[in-house]
């Protein structure tokens, strides 16, 4: 499900909440489905539960779980959380790609990328 690499720079909340969001926008998660208990969840991955709060209260915040008083923790519906991802991922991509540009990327190159395919730079 999550696979935590302890030799990441990111913080191990920002690893669940990373892990978790990419299940719920690849469709692994569907809408409505519910998340595991906070303390399931620390157990699994053998780390503190308030790691795992924090996880979880970010993706609230950001709109892709909403938490119902005791009944639990579940993945938003509707596309929304795509939306915000996507959103999210584009602003990290516009400075690769202008620095691949001025690099002398082509077209080519850049479809090739974009189609899984070699590098044939």
């Amino acid at each position: 499900m999550i696979h935590l690499d302890y030799r990441d720079a990111r913080p191990i909340y920002q690893q669940v909440k990373d892990g978790l969001r990419r299940l719920m926008v690849t469709g692994v998660l569907a809408a409505g489905e519910k998340l595991p208990s906070v303390r399931q969840l620390a157990t699994e991955l053998t780390i503190n539960p308030n790691t795992i709060q924090r996880a979880y209260s970010e993706l609230e915040a950001e709109g892709f779980v909403v938490t119902v008083s005791g009944r639990g923790t579940f993945v938003a519906e509707g596309r929304e959380q795509s939306l915000v991802r996507k959103g999210e991922l584009m602003e990290k991509l516009r400075p690769m790609a202008q620095e691949l540009r001025e690099l002398g990327m082509t077209k080519a190159e850049w479809d090739a990328l974009w189609e899984g395919g070699e590098d044939r730079a």
